[in-house]
């Protein structure tokens, strides 16, 4: 094939150009597909079609590979990707088919001489170069189109989890894939970042790792809604089986959660709300519905702690409840507080200090940055005024209850009508 063969292109020689190897000439190709696959770790001989034609071109005729031929090479590379074959070793497979096609090259070939031969392994590394990276090719763009399709549908199925509207059979069909058994119970994580992210899909796929090695890659989800780090686990629960009946603990969820999310550069700090655990398809949307409420009570009653457990918020879910209780209660007990020289603000604030202390004084004073005389007189003039003593304890709860209640009205910031004067 000395000058006859051409690198890059077609043969010199129209004859030897259009010249097609004969059947007993094409034997020697009928082990290279079974054997590049066993090299390949059992990848199907199948996505070695069109390639290996054109191996055999270029180290006989020295033909380069026609663009038609390279992008069906990258159509394989995606039916690969969308057969589960990793993109390494269907690399494998190529490499393996183009160094036994050379190794195997009928005696013709090998009695050209060097200059025929130079020209055909040039030819060859052309074919097997612009073949192995049209394959990665296709193999990358499919998997991208996976990747998007399977966050979609993610997507959706999270917002139907959540609403718990959708029909349950066809709930679980949907769930299967995703390793999430809805006959056990499960239980939500919201996280809120204390800072504008300018995308949460970077604290998402961070959590997403630590949370699958700790909890394993079934009946565990991670996905985002309106601004919020969602994740549904499989509840940790222990004892007896009724425990499932949304009175688990939140494990450790909470805490994985916001440790991971803490250890971003953005978005700090988090605050991470727990729904309980509740068994059945419906029962995370219920959980969802707690791990809500969750932060919006934490940030309504101010509350430091950065995990929020559903458990520990049970009792102002009992008195947002009924609303208009709740309002006649804080304006019967602490309206008159408004009649205090700079308004009821500071006395309700002293007096929810002094709860939250213990009801010791001292706390209470070191904590409001006032000395202990200061705190005692407020607290004088809150009995006076009111007709509760602080330091009664028959009068504590009923205060305490009103102060909580302020604290989930926003009062006295916002205005709280007179439910007897309206009545």
């Amino acid at each position: 094939m000395d000058e006859h063969v051409k690198h890059g292109g077609s043969s010199r020689n129209p004859k030897a150009a259009t010249t097609q190897p004969s059947a007993m000439e094409e034997a020697w190709l009928a082990g290279v597909p079974e054997g590049a696959s066993k090299d390949s770790g059992g990848v199907s001989p199948e996505f070695l079609a069109g390639y290996l034609p054109m191996l055999v071109d270029a180290a006989t005729i020295g033909r380069a590979p026609k663009r038609a031929e390279i992008e069906a090479v990258r159509l394989q590379g995606r039916r690969a990707a969308e057969s589960g074959v990793p993109v390494g070793r269907g690399v494998d497979l190529y490499l393996s088919a183009a160094r036994r096609v050379w190794a195997e090259l009928p005696a013709i070939v090998r009695q050209r001489d060097r200059n025929a031969v130079r020209a055909a392994a040039e030819a060859v590394l052309e074919v097997l170069d612009e073949a192995v990276a049209a394959f990665a090719d296709g193999h990358a763009e499919a998997g991208r189109e996976l990747i998007r399709k399977e966050e979609t549908v993610r997507r959706d199925l999270v917002d139907d989890l959540l609403r718990g509207d959708a029909h349950l059979s066809e709930l679980v069909e949907r769930a299967e894939p995703f390793g999430l058994d809805l006959t056990r119970a499960h239980q939500v994580a919201l996280a809120l970042p204390g800072q504008r992210l300018p995308s949460i899909a970077a604290a998402t796929s961070a959590l997403e790792r630590v949370v699958l090695d700790r909890f394993g890659d079934r009946d565990v989800l991670v996905a985002t809604k309106e601004g919020l780090v969602v994740v549904i686990a499989l509840a940790e629960v222990t004892g007896a089986p009724d425990t499932s009946m949304g009175l688990a603990t939140t494990g450790s969820l909470g805490k994985t959660v916001h440790s991971e999310l803490s250890r971003l550069r953005r978005g700090s700090p988090w605050r991470v709300a727990i729904g309980r655990a509740h068994p059945g398809a419906y029962g995370i949307a219920r959980s969802y519905e707690e791990a809500r409420e969750g932060l919006t009570m934490a940030a309504r009653m101010h509350l430091d702690s950065p995990i929020v457990e559903t458990r520990d918020l049970l009792t102002y879910r009992v008195l947002a409840r009924d609303q208009p209780a709740l309002n006649d209660l804080v304006y019967s007990v602490l309206h008159p507080l408004r009649q205090a020289r700079g308004g009821a603000g500071p006395l309700v604030e002293t007096l929810a200090a002094y709860f939250d202390c213990g009801c010791v004084a001292t706390a209470a004073a070191a904590r409001l940055h006032l000395s202990v005389r200061a705190v005692t007189y407020r607290l004088d003039r809150v009995r006076s005024l009111t007709g509760f003593d602080p330091l009664d304890p028959a009068h504590r709860y009923t205060l305490q209850t009103a102060v909580l209640g302020a604290k989930l009205l926003d009062w006295p910031e916002r205005y709280i009508p007179d439910s007897a004067a309206s009545s």
